[in-house]
């Protein structure tokens, strides 16, 4: 499954309101529980925070991709936020992130979660890119702007 299958303006929330990274992670998992995506905040939370917990997904660039597995999902999951003036996510570079992609996969599906990985990681490559989506206005401009690339 292509990650853009899964790109549609009900789960990207441009601006992020929260100013640190436990409400970060708490409001993109709610995007996820508002759109009727899980059922298990709690269980959705858990696994996202248990992985953040090994080491951060906050990348560089501005990058982030809090992601992890629980079988309260059946299928990959995704949350888009933006943060224009950026949050601490204790990223790579030391910088703050304002692109957030919050994937959740069941264990037992490996595939699509990596999959996933690699076409942020892709589209992470080009700035101007990021610069664009970080900019975005709205959950719709997001859209045209991801499937557009």
């Amino acid at each position: 499954m292509a990650l853009i299958e899964l790109v549609q303006e009900q789960i990207i929330k441009t601006p992020l309101e929260s100013q640190d990274k436990p409400d970060l992670l708490r409001e993109l998992v709610q995007i996820l529980k508002d759109t009727g995506q899980i059922d298990d905040f709690d269980a959705v939370l858990q696994a996202i925070q248990a992985r953040e917990d090994q080491q951060s997904t906050g990348l560089q660039d501005g990058i982030a991709i809090p992601h992890g597995k629980t079988a309260a999902v059946s299928c990959l999951k995704l949350a888009i936020g933006i943060a224009p003036d950026g949050v601490d996510f204790d990223s790579l570079d030391g910088q703050p992130a304002k692109l957030f992609f919050l994937l959740v996969a069941p264990p037992d599906q490996p595939g699509p979660h990596v999959e996933a990985l690699s076409e942020i990681a892709r589209l992470a490559q080009s700035k101007a890119f990021c610069k664009a989506l970080a900019a975005a206005d709205s959950a719709q401009e997001v859209v045209e702007l991801l499937k557009g690339e």
